[in-house]
């Protein structure tokens, strides 16, 4: 009976680590972030409120898609009704053009997960 139960416990402490490693798997690092954000850079500002070919990213997150009065986005990015928040961030970097069809971004996406999760966090520290 003690085995049994010592068994049990034994999973669900083994089951509470794996689903603490695999959040933190995804926690993202800015420092990978900000040298895979150089990809980005020749489109997007990040530390400055001023467009490129893309719009700025100042205090991206938590930000409604479309919205700087000051850029001209596409009709599809305007009408999107997105709020950029990690899970958004992470579907729109992954495929852009899928995720928003019709958006004006170019770029093909991002196909490593860690990737985007490490762009996410430089996103979210650079603000």
């Amino acid at each position: 009976m003690v085995v049994c139960v010592f068994g049990r416990m034994a999973g669900v402490i083994a089951l509470g680590f794996g689903l603490v490693i695999c959040g933190n798997a995804m926690a993202g690092d800015a420092v990978k972030g900000q040298k895979l954000f150089k990809r980005c850079k020749a489109c997007h500002y990040v530390d400055r409120e001023k467009h490129k070919t893309g719009p700025h990213l100042v205090a991206v997150i938590g930000r409604a898609a479309g919205s700087l009065d000051d850029y001209k986005y596409s009709k599809a990015m305007k009408a999107s009704g997105l709020v950029w928040d990690e899970k958004t961030l992470a579907a729109y970097l992954k495929a852009p053009k899928k995720f928003v069809k019709g958006t004006k971004m170019a770029f093909a996406g991002l196909k490593k997960d860690m990737d985007i999760a490490d762009i996410i966090a430089y996103l979210k520290a650079a603000n």
